[in-house]
Order: structure tokens, then C-alpha cells, then sequence
């Protein structure tokens, strides 16, 4: 191996730094702390109404009786698909590949290592919750790929997207300092969650109940990688708006003072 290469390797496994302002910064740590209390709240919120019957556990039957009549064939295959992609083999494969590509072209690992550790938190915290909770699913009756015996409480595949594409949306618009990229990777980030909660309904394995739990879970687990990612690599600089993986060097001028 060159020194060239050694030293990209090097790099790679070195702590990446990017330039904020203080005030970028302080967003940033607020928008985790705001994003985790409406997490928790959204997520105990279902918790809550799952044993007792009441508040929005009250919709989960009315919302799957509309979900199964607007049931047609063109439309089943589209849901069958989404679950097939974000199911228990899919989901973990595109994470690998995105992984995987982003590691090898990135300069800093640091970013796609996030990605995938935020993954794997989330796959185990749902692992954790559903016996716990012990939700059984809707009817075996109304499922459209046959029976599913597991615990319905929280959505693994709304889960797993949530945090793919939210987490994902982050990691990229936070190094961009454009806010017209931020809002479209969001937006893109919303839609993608929203034909996920709404697949799942539609192919009878979830309540209403279950997917938004799993929405509010990632927007905890989204919440602890901006606070880790922020406190790890955002550096304070009076411009900020560096270039990815650098910090900003004050002027000699400056450093004289």
C-alpha cells in the first residue's frame, strides 16, 4: 500500500469536523431536545391508549375497516412492494449497500458508521418493546401475505424507514448548509415514512396505533444521533459553513490579535 493510500485510511478513520456558527450549533442541540420530547410524547401517547382503549387506540379499527375497502388490485401490488423493500430483508440489504458505498467514497466514515449504529439501535429497541407490550396484530383474516403470529406494537418497517430516511436526511443536510436541501431531503424524508405507515395499514398487519408509535421511537432515535453528531463533529467557527470534514482556520490577521 502507497503512502497516499495509508494516508486516505487514515483520514478515513479519523473523527470528521465541520464548521458551524454558535448559532448553528445551539440549533442543532435545541432541534434534538425538541425532537425527543415530541418523540416521547407521540410514542407514550399510543403506549397508553394500547391497554386501556382509549384515545387514538379507539381509531385503530375504524382507520383499518377504511384502509381495507379502498383495496384493489393495482394498489396491492404497490403496498406489496413497499413491504418487500422495507420488510425484514430488504430494509437491513439497502442499508448495507448505502453503508457499504458511502464508507468507501466518503473521506470520514463517520457519517455512514452513525447511520448504521442508529440502525441497528433502532432494530433492537423494537425487539425490546413488542414482548413487552405484547399488541397482538389485526385479524389474521385481513392480511394480504399471509399470517403474521408476531407482536404488532411498535411497526418495525415504518420504524426501520423512519430511521433510514430521517437519520439519512440529517447526516447529508447538515453538511450542506442550504436550507433548500434540507427541506427537500425532509420532504423527501416525510413521504417515504408516509407510504410506509400507509402500506402497512393497507395490508391489514398494523394498527394506527402501532405505525405512529414507531414514528415517535424515531424521532428519539433520530434525536440522539443530530446530539451525538453535533457534540462529536460540529466545531465552532465565526463563519461556519465550512466545507465537509474541515473547519475553518481564522485569518492570520486574526490569530495575531
Amino acid at each position: 500500500m502507497s503512502d497516499v493510500e495509508r494516508g486516505r485510511w487514515r483520514t478515513k478513520f479519523t473523527l470528521e469536523r465541520h464548521a458551524v456558527t454558535a448559532e448553528e450549533r445551539a440549533v442543532l442541540l435545541r432541534g434534538s431536545v425538541v425532537l425527543a420530547v415530541v418523540g416521547a410524547l407521540v410514542f407514550i401517547t399510543m403506549l397508553a391508549g394500547v391497554p386501556t382503549h382509549t384515545g387514538v387506540q379507539q381509531l385503530d379499527r375504524p382507520v383499518e375497516t377504511w384502509f381495507d375497502s379502498l383495496r384493489q388490485p393495482n394498489r396491492t401490488g404497490v403496498m406489496v412492494f413497499l413491504a418487500i423493500v422495507f420488510g425484514p430483508v430488504g430494509m437491513p440489504i439497502i442499508v448495507l449497500v448505502v453503508t457499504v458505498v458511502w464508507f468507501l467514497l466518503a473521506r470520514h466514515a463517520w457519517r455512514p458508521l452513525l447511520l448504521a449504529s442508529s440502525m441497528v439501535l433502532g432494530v433492537a429497541t423494537a425487539q425490546l418493546i413488542a414482548p413487552l407490550v405484547r399488541h397482538p396484530r389485526p385479524p389474521i383474516g385481513l392480511m394480504l401475505l399471509g399470517p403474521d403470529h408476531t407482536f404488532s406494537f411498535p411497526s418495525g418497517h415504518v420504524f426501520g424507514a423512519s430511521d433510514f430516511f430521517l437519520i439519512g436526511a440529517f447526516l447529508i443536510a447538515s453538511r450542506t448548509h442550504r436550507r433548500w436541501v434540507t427541506v427537500l431531503l425532509f420532504t423527501i424524508a416525510g413521504l417515504m415514512i408516509a407510504v410506509q405507515v400507509v402500506s402497512r395499514l393497507y395490508l391489514g398487519y398494523h394498527w394506527l396505533t402501532d405505525v405512529t408509535a414507531s414514528v415517535g421511537l424515531s424521532m428519539m432515535i433520530t434525536s440522539v444521533a443530530i446530539a451525538v453528531d453535533t457534540h462529536v463533529t460540529a466545531r465552532v467557527s465565526e463563519h461556519g459553513g465550512g466545507s465537509p470534514g474541515t473547519v475553518r482556520r481564522p485569518s492570520s490577521a486574526r490569530m495575531g490579535r
